[in-house]
């Protein structure tokens, strides 16, 4: 299924796909996906998402940047003009889906 709500994607889902611009940009297990999260975008998501305890933990900013055109998306990482790790290979390389743990895939050139 399809969800914008990271709380849902917890307790509903095993594996989760993380899409940016119409593109798979990680792939995992649910608990290795929210532990140790290899994509900046994937990391943002779940930094920025409400604290599931309602503890009153504080939750980082919003993304930063607009969000491009996925009409016209940027060359090489769709994600580098929003990225704090992005560098001129980010802007010039789509980077492959590569495996950084069993079962865990990520398309960056400098994963987390």
């Amino acid at each position: 299924f399809i969800s914008h709500d990271l709380g849902v994607v917890g307790f509903m889902s095993s594996r989760v796909a993380v899409m940016y611009l119409g593109r798979v940009v990680e792939l995992a297990g649910c608990a290795e996906l929210f532990s140790h999260p290899g994509h900046p975008y994937t990391k943002a998501l779940i930094d920025t998402a409400p604290a599931r305890d309602l503890s009153g933990g504080k939750r980082a900013p919003a993304i930063s940047g607009e969000m491009p055109s996925p009409l016209d998306p940027p060359s090489g990482c769709a994600f580098h003009p929003r990225c704090p790790c992005a560098s001129q290979r980010c802007r010039e390389d789509l980077p492959r889906l590569t495996e950084v743990a069993p079962g865990h895939l990520v398309r960056c050139h400098f994963p987390l």
